[in-house]
């Protein structure tokens, strides 16, 4: 049973036996297919309270990268119904990889520094196939956005056609504007950005094996209130495999 203030995201998050999701989990802190605290790594050189406070924000949204960016359900709408349709969704849609990622700062502001996160190098098209059939697939689902969620999104900072789909999907960066990408830190400052990206991608080429990563499964999360954590509540397997 959800409430108005319960939200829903569906992600694309690695099993928890994969090194990534170790990795990516570890970073943060947080596990959000148990929902629990695990052990923080913290990247040689970096302060630990420090980097606690970096990862903050992150680690509310575990480690993931969005497919459908958090929404309300719409009236008359069921969990049961969407995880029904994520199912049926996914059935449809066949398993692929990615080639291994990479570590760079985006959302780069001269002023105010930028944020990490594992990117891809290239684009892969089955991901872009997946994101523009899933996004339009779940509007049903999808309660409209507030007056205040759409302020959130600082509209007035956004391009023509981000507003566009801000106002239709609810979120400015899907489709030709959707950016793959697996967020492991708030916003660095601008001095801090060099030493904290060597430091992480040092700990990233530590941690996890060079190899494709598998996309096999659609991951849909809840958060149960503002400033709750999301947690995993069901995956929806892809049809065939790659």
């Amino acid at each position: 049973m959800s409430s108005d203030s319960t939200r829903y995201a569906i992600y694309f998050a690695p099993h928890s036996d994969d090194p990534l999701w170790r990795f990516g989990s570890g970073i943060l802190g947080y596990d959000g297919a148990t929902g629990e605290e695990v052990p923080q790594l913290v990247p040689r050189g970096l302060d630990a309270e420090a980097f606690r406070a970096l990862t903050e924000e992150p680690r509310r949204y575990a480690f993931h990268a969005t497919l459908k960016a958090p929404f309300r359900l719409a009236e008359g709408r069921t969990e049961s119904e969407l995880i029904d349709a994520l199912v049926a969704f996914a059935e449809a849609r066949p398993a692929f990889t990615m080639p291994r990622l990479i570590l760079t700062a985006i959302g780069r502001e001269p002023a105010e520094g930028a944020f990490l996160a594992l990117v891809e190098a290239r684009p892969t098209p089955a991901l872009l196939d997946l994101e523009r059939a899933l996004v339009p697939a779940f509007e049903p689902f999808r309660a409209p956005a507030t007056e205040a969620e759409i302020a959130r999104r600082r509209p007035e900072t956004l391009t023509e056609r981000q507003r566009q789909y801000l106002e239709t999907y609810g979120y400015p960066y899907v489709l030709e504007e959707f950016r793959f990408h697996m967020t492991l830190t708030g916003r660095v400052p601008r001095q801090d950005v060099a030493r904290t990206e060597a430091a992480l991608a040092l700990a990233y080429a530590e941690h996890v094996p060079p190899g494709d990563i598998l996309v096999d499964a659609l991951a849909l999360c809840r958060q149960e209130g503002p400033g709750e954590r999301f947690r995993i509540v069901g995956r929806a397997a892809l049809g065939a495999q790659p």
